[in-house]
């Protein structure tokens, strides 16, 4: 039997943060969640994510700011990171990714979407452990 992907969300916008909340855990993970950006900074390097959504509009540290953070520490580095903005357009994105995000979705957003691309990366996460390990999925 596989364990339950952990899944940590940082976002400040209280209904989106229940929505993304939601579909990680009808997607079968363990959620944690926080709408503070320097919490989730603190959380994500004491524990083992398989999956961090993070808000990039978030109060006193930038979303874009945690996540380069998170990609220069050993724990965080292979975790993928969606980023979740409101429509700032193709810089944004762009930043994001080179940032080292996995990938970047646009408030609003269909939660369809949202769980397929989450479905995506956490079988690209689980492939990525196993192959690691020497082990095939």
């Amino acid at each position: 039997m596989s364990k339950k992907a952990r899944a940590l969300v940082v976002e400040a916008d209280t209904p989106v943060a229940t929505l993304m909340t939601h579909v990680l855990k009808r997607a079968g993970c363990d959620v944690q969640a926080t709408q503070d950006g320097q919490q989730g900074m603190e959380w994500a390097q004491e524990t083992k994510f398989d999956l961090i959504l993070l808000g990039v509009d978030l109060p006193g540290i930038s979303g874009l700011e945690i996540c380069r953070e998170l990609k220069q520490r050993h724990i965080c580095r292979h975790t993928p990171i969606i980023l979740v903005a409101g429509d700032d357009g193709a810089a944004t994105r762009q930043h994001g990714l080179e940032m080292g995000a996995a990938d970047f979705i646009e408030k609003p957003f269909e939660a369809t979407d949202l769980i397929f691309r989450i479905e995506s990366h956490l079988k690209v996460e689980t492939h990525r452990v196993l192959a690691s390990e020497g082990l095939q999925a």
